[in-house]
C-alpha cells in the first residue's frame, strides 16, 4: 500500500507493477541521480544494467524502447526492426500525453493506455535490470523475462 506523501506517478506505478506481479523493490534515489550513469553509480550496478525508458514519436504513434543504458538507439535501424517508417525523439508534452509520466521518469508500465514497446536484447546479460518506477528519483528492480512478461514487449537489437 501506498503512503499518503508518496508522488502520485509512483502510486500509479507502484499499483501496476503490483497488479501485473512484478517482485523488485523501488527505491527513490537522490534528486542528483539524473542519468543512467549516475543511477548505476548509486545502485551499485554496472550501467548497462539500467532500462532506459525512450519514448518515440512514429509518425504520431508512441513507441518505447527499454534499451540498456550502454546504448545509444540507432533510430533508422530501429524504425525498420520494429516495422514503423522512422523513430523520432518525442517532445515532452507528447512522452507526458501518452505515459503520465515525465521525461526521465518514464516507466516500462502504468501508462494510460498500452504503449507498444520493445527490450533491447543487451539486457538479458544482467540478472537483475533497473528501470525507471514513474518519476525521475523513483527505480525499480527487476529481471529482463519479468520485464518481458510485465510489457509484453518482445526483442529487438537497437544499435
Amino acid at each position: 500500500m501506498s503512503e499518503p506523501t508518496e508522488h502520485p506517478s509512483i502510486a500509479r506505478f507502484r499499483e501496476a507493477h503490483e497488479r501485473l506481479g512484478g517482485t523488485g523493490r523501488i527505491v527513490i534515489l537522490p534528486d542528483s541521480v539524473h542519468t543512467a550513469a549516475l543511477a548505476a553509480e548509486a545502485l551499485g550496478c554496472e550501467v548497462g544494467a539500467i532500462a532506459n525508458s525512450l519514448l518515440f514519436d512514429a509518425g504520431g504513434t508512441p513507441v518505447l524502447i527499454l534499451t540498456s543504458g550502454s546504448h545509444r538507439v540507432n533510430t533508422e535501424a530501429t524504425a525498420e526492426r520494429v516495422g514503423v517508417p522512422a523513430l523520432k525523439r518525442a517532445s515532452p508534452d507528447f512522452v507526458r500525453e501518452h505515459t503520465g509520466q515525465v521525461i526521465g521518469g518514464v516507466s516500462p508500465i502504468a501508462h494510460p493506455a498500452p504503449v507498444p514497446t520493445w527490450l533491447d536484447a543487451q539486457l538479458q546479460q544482467y540478472d537483475v535490470v533497473w528501470a525507471a518506477a514513474g518519476h525521475p528519483a523513483a527505480v525499480f528492480s527487476t529481471s529482463y523475462d519479468e520485464l518481458a512478461r510485465m510489457t509484453g514487449a518482445p526483442t529487438v537489437d537497437v544499435e
